[in-house]
């Protein structure tokens, strides 16, 4: 299973970006032909890995961080196996290194480690 990032880079504070992940690989038959539940942590400098968003196999369910609620939004398209996050309004707070990952049993949420991690993209934001 590879989990790819792309979009990273530097954003105004205020303005918006969209990170995307394309997700290749081998998947269990079992789970539902392939289609994970996905999802976005971040690590800033010198902080520890936080959750950020995660959203069910089938797109029904999502879950964010409290610190992101209402700006970020993550999406997915099973026909792509991909999962974005469009981030506006962020804040020089939400600078970090941004990984997609990816479980099979649980939909990613704060306390989880979850099964398949992403190299990771630079999301820098400027005030």
């Amino acid at each position: 299973v590879q989990l790819v990032e792309s979009g990273g880079g530097l954003v105004q504070a205020g303005g918006s970006l969209r990170l995307s992940c394309a997700a290749s690989g081998t998947f269990s038959g079992l789970y539902n032909g392939g289609l994970y539940n996905m999802g976005w942590f971040r690590q800033a400098p010198g902080k520890q890995r936080e959750f950020v968003a995660g959203i069910s196999s089938n797109g029904g369910t999502t879950y964010y961080a409290d610190s992101v609620k209402g700006r970020f939004t993550i999406a997915r398209d099973s026909a792509r196996n991909a999962v974005y996050l469009t981030m506006s309004m962020p804040t020089p707070e939400d600078t970090a290194i941004y990984y997609c990952v990816s479980d099979r049993t649980r939909i990613p949420q704060a306390g989880m480690d979850p099964q398949y991690w992403g190299q990771g993209t630079q999301v820098t934001v400027s005030s």
